[in-house]
C-alpha cells in the first residue's frame, strides 16, 4: 500500500491550523459527561499536572472565564460554519476580545472532522474569521486557516492509530500500534523503515500534503488517544493499552518521525471519560482522569 493510499484510509484531517513551534503535550478537555468536575477545577487539573496546552471544542464562556490568567495555551473550536461566515466579527467580539488580555488564544479550529456538503464553507469561514481578527488586531497572535503553505500554518490533523488497528481486522500487530517492540517494520519508497503506526500515519499525511503541492506545511496532531474500556477487538481496549499507548506518545513525538524531525506538536483526547458520548461505545473511555474525583484512570506523566 503506498503512503498516499494509507493517508487516505488512516487519517482524520481536522479543519484548522498552528504555529510550527512545539512547547508541550496539550488535552483535548470534553465535556459530555455527568458529574464532571467545574471549569474552575478542570483548569486547576490542567496547571497542577504540568498541562501546558488545552482544546475547548465551542468557546464556552465558563471554561475561558476559567481560564484567565493560568497561562494555559489554548485551542478554541468554532463549529457554527455558518453563523462564522455570517458575521466573523460578530463571533470575534463576542468569543475572544473579552479574553483576549488574560486567556492564551493559540489558535481557532474552524470546524470539526468536517465532511460532505459542510466543506465548501471552511474556506470562506477562516478567510472572513481571519480578516475579522486582523481588524481586531489580533491576526499576528492567533492563527486560523487549513493547508495554506503561503502564510506558514501548519495542518491540524486527527491521528488514532487506534481506529486503524480495529478495522485492520487482524491485519496489524497490537504492539506497532502501541509503540511497543514488534517484528513489524514498514519500508517506505523513500527508505524510511517505520517501527510504528503513529510514524506511518503521520508521514502519509505528509507524502499526501507533498503530492498536493505543500511539502512545507507541517502537521500539529489535534487529537490521538486510545480507549480504556468499552471495544470489542478482543481486548485490546484496555487500562493498560491506553496506558502504554499514550504515554509512549508523549515519550515519542519530542522526536518527531522519519520524515520530518522536528518535534510534533501533539494533543491527547482527552481529559475525561465521557459517559454521555453517542457512536461507538468506545467513545466513552478515552479519558485520562475520571469526573469523579478527578484521580487518574492510569499514572501518566506529561
Amino acid at each position: 500500500m503506498s503512503m498516499l493510499t494509507a493517508a487516505a484510509l488512516l487519517v482524520g484531517v481536522l479543519a484548522a491550523s498552528v504555529p510550527t513551534a512545539v512547547q508541550s503535550i496539550g488535552v483535548c478537555y470534553g465535556t459530555h459527561g455527568t458529574g464532571l468536575p467545574s471549569a474552575a477545577d478542570v483548569v486547576q487539573l490542567y496547571r497542577s499536572n504540568g498541562i501546558a496546552g488545552m482544546r475547548i471544542y465551542s468557546p464556552d464562556t465558563t471554561i475561558l472565564g476559567a481560564l484567565r490568567g493560568s497561562g494555559i495555551a489554548v485551542i478554541v473550536d468554532a463549529t457554527n460554519l455558518d453563523a462564522l461566515v455570517a458575521d466573523a466579527p460578530g463571533w470575534v467580539q463576542a468569543n475572544v476580545l473579552p479574553y483576549k488580555d488574560d486567556v492564551s488564544f493559540k489558535y481557532i479550529a474552524v470546524g470539526n472532522e468536517v465532511e460532505g456538503a459542510n466543506t465548501h464553507k471552511i474556506l470562506p469561514d477562516m478567510q472572513s474569521l481571519s480578516d475579522a481578527l486582523s481588524v481586531a488586531g489580533l491576526g499576528g497572535s492567533i492563527k486560523v486557516s487549513t493547508f495554506l503553505a503561503g502564510n506558514g500554518s501548519p495542518l491540524l490533523a486527527n491521528i488514532y492509530p487506534y481506529f486503524a488497528y480495529r478495522d485492520a481486522n487482524g491485519a496489524i500487530d497490537l504492539n506497532f500500534a502501541l509503540f511497543q517492540p514488534s517484528n513489524t517494520v514498514v519500508h517506505d519508497d523513500g527508505g524510511r523503515d517505520y517501527t510504528n503506526l503513529f510514524d506511518a500515519m503521520a508521514d502519509a499525511m505528509y507524502s499526501a500534503m507533498e503530492k498536493e503541492g505543500g511539502s512545507g506545511v507541517p502537521i500539529v496532531v489535534s487529537e490521538s488517544g486510545w480507549p480504556s474500556g468499552g471495544g470489542s477487538t478482543g481486548g485490546a481496549e484496555t487500562v493498560e493499552n491506553a496506558r502504554t499507548y499514550n504515554q509512549n506518545l508523549i515519550n515519542h513525538v519530542g522526536n518527531g518521525t522519519p520524515k520530518r524531525s522536528a518535534p510534533l506538536e501533539t494533543y491527547i483526547f482527552a481529559m475525561f471519560n465521557e459517559n454521555q458520548k453517542t457512536g461507538d461505545e468506545t467513545e466513552k473511555h478515552f479519558g485520562l482522569f475520571n469526573g469523579s474525583d478527578k484521580s487518574p484512570v492510569y499514572p501518566i506523566s506529561f
